[in-house]
């Protein structure tokens, strides 16, 4: 068997967004904020932008969001990203507060409201300060910790901080997060993900033998444009740090010119050329 990367796109959509597996995402959802066993927990759920054939020239953009209301009217907004782009922190406050808003037709109805949860598995580390590989965010009173505003609440997966092999998986939550992380690297279902069946079933989902060949060209496009950006950001982020050691080069050199240091000694202590040295001179 060849399984699809959760991680591209089109294989997570696939994965949890079919209307006709509901069971697969209500798992993933259940474990994942931690509302199995508890009275939370969702029993059903209504896929709001179910997965449906993705058209080979709609496959430019690298957001994906799967949105459901549970029977509680709690929406809930699933996402994929692999790569951190510009403003992606307010994109993610935007999208909540849009799906928050949208819930009216009119003003007076503000008691109506209801709950908005994302959920959010990145690619990428975005709290470089934290090793933890899961974190939930909430609006609290800064003195006493209250949580008086409870309607948005924000859930991240940082997969490459989940660094935890099959035998080291102590629970239903942290299958999932290893299913998303390395399923595409796979080419059995071993016998630690056997249960519960849910997490069988979205490798069955994930086997391209059943995909049809839309489906795995879309697949391999998007997994092709994914790689595309990724080189693309690392470029720009490495001639950022090029510039930017230039640039501080240039000041240590202008620095030692005015306290009358030789060309020489500036040339051996920041790299520059006696030529580039001499111009900051005119």
């Amino acid at each position: 068997m060849k399984f699809a990367d959760p991680r591209n796109d089109i294989a997570f959509k696939k994965i949890f967004g079919d209307e006709n597996k509901k069971e697969i995402l209500i798992s993933f959802l259940n474990n994942l904020l931690n509302f199995a066993g508890t009275t939370k927990e969702i029993i059903d759920i209504t896929i709001t932008d179910p997965y449906q054939v993705p058209r080979l020239t709609e496959l430019k953009q690298t957001i994906l969001d799967i949105n459901a209301v549970d029977k509680r009217n709690i929406h809930y907004i699933i996402e994929m990203q692999v790569i951190h782009t510009t403003a992606f922190e307010k994109r993610v406050m935007y999208y909540i507060s849009k799906a928050y808003s949208q819930q009216l037709s009119r003003a007076e109805d503000y008691p109506k409201l209801n709950q908005v949860i994302f959920l959010g598995f990145l690619d990428f580390t975005l709290f470089k300060e934290s090793s933890n590989y899961t974190s939930r965010h909430l609006i609290l009173e800064e003195s006493t910790n209250s949580h008086y505003f409870k309607d948005f609440e924000l859930n991240f997966v940082e997969l490459p901080k989940f660094n935890k092999s099959l035998e080291e998986l102590s629970d239903v939550k942290e299958k999932w997060i290893y299913f998303v992380k390395n399923a595409g690297d796979m080419t059995l279902i071993p016998k630690e993900m056997e249960y519960p069946r849910e997490i069988r079933e979205a490798f069955e989902v994930a086997n391209q033998l059943s995909w049809t060949k839309e489906e795995l060209d879309a697949y391999d496009k998007k997994g092709i444009y994914i790689q595309d950006e990724r080189g693309r950001v690392e470029y720009a982020r490495e001639e950022g740090i090029e510039a930017g050691e230039r640039s501080k080069a240039l000041n240590i050199a202008k620095e030692l010119l005015n306290s009358g240091v030789s060309i020489d000694i500036i040339v051996k202590s920041t790299g520059l050329t006696k030529e580039e040295i001499r111009e900051l001179n005119k």
